[in-house]
């Protein structure tokens, strides 16, 4: 067995690990990166990625439909290529995680360890029985994977995660989301887009990442145009018959629906890969997940030499979060037995359906009731959305009611992706709904909306407390 001595071993080489890796090394310590899969971010080989380029042959589908209600009609009508849209996919996919593993591949050799690592005790690594590292700090980055409840697991080998979308050489004929997460939305729409029969059935009322119920009711209402979407479905059987797999339903009308899919598409969340790490034997407390506590400031576990990241964490599972928290537990992993709080950026998440969907600062669910006022636009007569046939969706904008602080907002509809990056920037730098005013908006443009939104809440701010109320 060979034996390595090292001040931190960073356990998974993701986006986190690599983070946590270069983080450590540039504080001056010496570090090794222990990785069990093949190279490639979750983000550049199953997520991020290959997601945007089927949304992408999605959006140039949808395009020809949408063309007829301009005026514009194709020559011969509207035909998708299943296969070429999916070689696409792939070959693109592959060159972005060509890039990951180049740099992956920079790292000196003796800094890489291949296998499957388990904790022997707080500083002592062990890979796959071939290799023992003695470390000062380990910090643990291991990813995680889809979660699939039981009941579709009747549906064998017709389930397939997003993991397995991507390695599809053709669309199927059709395919029962369940989970109307950000996966579930964004893969439901794009295949239904692409001609691929798709429902979409949730739990709980639950719409990717709102929390807004005006917003969350937008959304509802203008996703199920093209996709049929119960976020609260009654799902009675899921059984594998020789034609697919056959699902058994209430339909929102409250009539019973009994459809065979081609496949079964479980996007119905995701678990952290802590097991197998041997956590369980280090007297730490776990949560339900075996996640041990943490402290999300340093990423520090308790008063241990240990540190967790990224999708691991299960904290803030977005790549940028993923990438600061592996540097910030990979700093402090450097510097311990000193561990100092990171800089966290301002909340943001973006969901790439159309409408878009952007949560700024935590959204609605992070706010204390009493405290705050909102102010709100409809997208749906908003003259530049109009004009572009994207007028669907519903903005709100929320701000503290002392001080006129901007605190973030919850949307659904056209450019939310960059609407969100903007307000993003005025929450990080504490603006005031009325400095966020006098800034320019030019005519005409989406952003006029938000602008509508922001004067409605303005108004809000300056009423009297009890009319307010």
């Amino acid at each position: 067995m060979t034996h390595l001595e090292t001040d931190v071993v960073v356990i998974g080489a993701g986006t986190a690990g690599l983070a946590a890796y270069r983080a450590a090394r540039a504080r001056g310590a010496r570090a090794v990166i222990v990785e069990s899969g093949p190279h490639g971010t979750t983000c550049a080989r199953v997520g991020c990625m290959p997601s945007k380029l089927l949304i992408a042959a999605a959006e140039a589908a949808h395009a020809l439909d949408e063309a007829p209600a301009f005026g514009v009609h194709a020559v011969g009508g509207k035909r998708v290529d299943g296969r070429a849209v999916m070689d696409r996919v792939r070959r693109e996919r592959d060159r972005f995680v060509g890039f990951v593993v180049e740099g992956v591949e920079r790292i000196p050799e003796a800094d890489r360890v291949a296998g499957r690592a388990r904790l022997v005790d707080r500083h002592t690594v062990e890979v796959d029985g071939h290799t023992r590292i003695d470390a000062r700090a380990i910090v643990i980055a291991t990813g995680s994977r889809p979660a699939v409840p039981p009941l579709l697991q009747a549906a064998g080998d017709r389930l397939v995660v997003n993991d397995d979308v991507f390695a599809w050489e053709a669309l199927p004929s059709s395919v029962a989301v369940f989970g109307p997460g950000v996966i579930g939305l964004e893969l439901g729409q794009a295949l239904a887009r692409l001609g691929v029969r798709v429902v979409v059935l949730g739990r709980g009322g639950r719409v990717g990442p709102l929390t807004d119920p005006v917003v969350r009711e937008a959304a509802v209402r203008a996703l199920s145009r093209e996709v049929y979407l119960d976020t609260d479905a009654h799902v009675t059987r899921v059984e594998r018959v020789p034609e697919g797999v056959r699902v058994a339903y209430t339909r929102l009308d409250g009539s019973a629906a009994d459809e065979t899919f081609e496949f079964v598409l479980a996007a119905t969340g995701r678990r952290p890969n802590v097991d197998g790490l041997g956590l369980e034997a280090l007297g730490l407390a776990l949560d339900a997940a075996g996640v041990p506590a943490f402290d999300p400031h340093t990423l520090r576990v308790g008063d241990t030499n240990l540190f967790i990241a990224g999708d691991a964490a299960n904290f803030l599972p977005l790549l940028h979060e993923a990438a600061d928290e592996g540097r910030i537990a990979g700093e402090n992993a450097a510097r311990l037995p000193h561990a100092a709080p990171g800089a966290r950026r301002e909340p943001l998440a973006i969901v790439f359906t159309d409408p878009q969907i952007a949560i700024v600062g935590g959204g609605f669910a992070r706010l204390a009731p009493g405290t705050f006022e909102a102010g709100e636009v409809s997208f749906e007569d908003q003259g530049r959305s109009r004009v572009m046939r994207r007028n669907r969706g519903h903005l709100r904008v929320y701000a503290d009611r002392a001080s006129g602080r901007f605190l973030g907002a919850e949307m659904a509809g056209p450019a939310a992706e960059h609407i969100g990056h903007l307000l993003a920037w005025a929450a990080a730098n504490r603006m005031t709904v009325a400095s966020m005013l006098e800034m320019p908006f030019y005519h005409p443009v989406v952003e006029e909306g938000l602008r509508t939104a922001l004067r409605d809440l303005d108004a809000r701010l300056k009423q009297p407390r009890d009319m307010a109320a």
